[in-house]
């Protein structure tokens, strides 16, 4: 290779590389965790255009999961707390496995609507897509800008990877097995 072609070869350092994978990490933790927190507080509160809680347990009733009292909540709650967690980069893995279970559940709900259906808000187009972005946290982790950064309880990888989803299956999994049965 020509000293010319080096120069103009863009190569990165790993501290660079680190870095940029940090910030990537940070944004999508921030962006869609903000988002969770916020469809958290469009059900527990009204907030950001939302119907409230009162009307968040009526719909949860209305598709089948009772006491909707419970389950309205619940859902309002994990999105909320799920989200939170993951805008600080905080406990990931197991903030990844509350919005991973939530999102199952909204996809089970969403199915008959299907992929691609005429009206967005009837498919399971967006849980699916949110399902997605919260697996991939819990196995990439929450980045070096966060607040579970070199402690000691941060925990990344395959194996929390695998821990977390399993653990949002199940809990998706009980959940419906609750609703089918209350």
């Amino acid at each position: 290779m020509t000293d010319t072609a080096t120069r103009l070869t863009p190569t990165a350092t790993t501290t660079d590389e680190t870095t940029a994978a940090g910030i990537g990490l940070l944004v999508l933790r921030v962006g869609f965790g903000g988002l969770m927190a916020a469809y958290g507080t469009q059900k527990l509160f009204g907030w950001f255009n939302g119907k409230g809680l009162q009307s968040t347990v009526d719909d949860f009733t209305a598709m089948g999961y009772n006491p909707g009292e419970i389950f309205g909540t619940l859902a309002g709650l994990t999105e909320l707390v799920g989200g939170l967690l993951l805008v600080l980069g905080l406990f990931t893995p197991l903030a990844a496995a509350i919005v991973l279970g939530t999102m199952i559940n909204a996809i089970n709900v969403l199915w008959s609507g299907g992929l691609f259906p005429e009206y967005p808000s009837t498919g399971y187009t967006t849980p699916l897509l949110f399902a997605l972005v919260a697996a991939t946290l819990a196995f990439t982790g929450p980045g070096r800008f966060s607040l579970d950064a070199g402690r000691r309880w941060e925990r990344r990888g395959v194996v929390w990877g695998g821990a977390a989803v399993a653990v949002a299956f199940g809990a998706a999994v009980l959940t419906l097995i609750l609703k089918a049965a209350l």
